[in-house]
């Protein structure tokens, strides 16, 4: 669990480390220009790091589902090869998928000067913007887009499908307490992020807003990996403590 937390907490610095320094430049410079190599770059990351957290979110789903439905056979099939391959092969499939998607964007022509309608170089309102004909990448990019969005949400649905119906075979109120409470923080985060990650993009579908779409942006893109570490430390008995000290009261 530990070794993808840190995997999860390195993915979520390199998330905001991608938008957020350029923001905040643009903020005290006044100055919103963002050079065409440099957008490319963000993209790359941008995407690179987004896809990443979905996929380890996916892998500690399973992870949880093994230790709560298999817990005696936990240390043989989460051995540490089998967690350096998952993380190894996430790696590279989102390595690859956001070379594809960046390549697929290259392929365009755009105008001498465009207007994002969003404080980082986001795919989805980039490829819009181009002059040329943008149907075989959009053909692409959405069926890439739905294919890795599909899998690591039915892997998650699946991890959890099993855990409700390990749980129901807890006849104890404290086992499914304590089980429950292992796999709490994980959920509470996947909610955090397929929420706030659905209502970006169906919400601009939507309404077309770049105000909306941007002020949502913000929520998975700097609130979300700020509340990761958060989420997951509840669980630590001295953060709990000392929280306990700060509000003088029992959480």
């Amino acid at each position: 669990m530990y070794f993808f937390l840190s995997n999860l907490s390195f993915v979520d610095i390199g998330l905001t480390s991608t938008t957020i320094p350029k923001m905040l430049v643009n903020i005290q410079t006044q100055s919103k220009v963002i050079t065409y190599a440099g957008c490319i770059t963000q993209m790359f990351f941008f995407i690179l790091f987004i896809v990443l957290d979905d996929f380890l979110l996916t892998i500690m789903a399973y992870d949880q589902k093994v230790a709560i439905c298999h817990p005696l056979h936990y240390t043989v099939i989460m051995n540490p090869q089998f967690c350096i391959l998952l993380v190894l092969i996430s790696w590279i499939m989102t390595f690859l998928n956001s070379l594809l998607q960046n390549s697929m964007t290259l392929w365009l022509s755009f105008c001498s000067h465009v207007e994002i309608p969003q404080f980082f170089c986001d795919l989805s309102q980039i490829v819009p913007l181009a002059c040329s004909d943008t149907f075989v990448s959009d053909v692409v990019i959405y069926f890439v887009v739905l294919l890795l969005a599909i899998g690591p949400l039915s892997g998650i649905l699946y991890s959890y499908s099993k855990i409700v119906s390990s749980l129901c075979t807890i006849s104890s109120a404290q086992g499914k307490y304590k089980a429950f409470s292992t796999c709490a923080s994980h959920l509470s985060v996947v909610s955090l992020f397929y929420c706030t990650c659905m209502g970006v993009y169906l919400s601009s579908a939507a309404t077309h807003s770049s105000h909306s779409s941007a002020t949502a942006s913000v929520m998975y893109t700097m609130f979300i990996p700020m509340l990761n570490p958060f989420i997951y430390s509840l669980r630590n008995k001295d953060t709990k403590m000392a929280l306990k000290r700060l509000f003088g009261k029992k959480l």
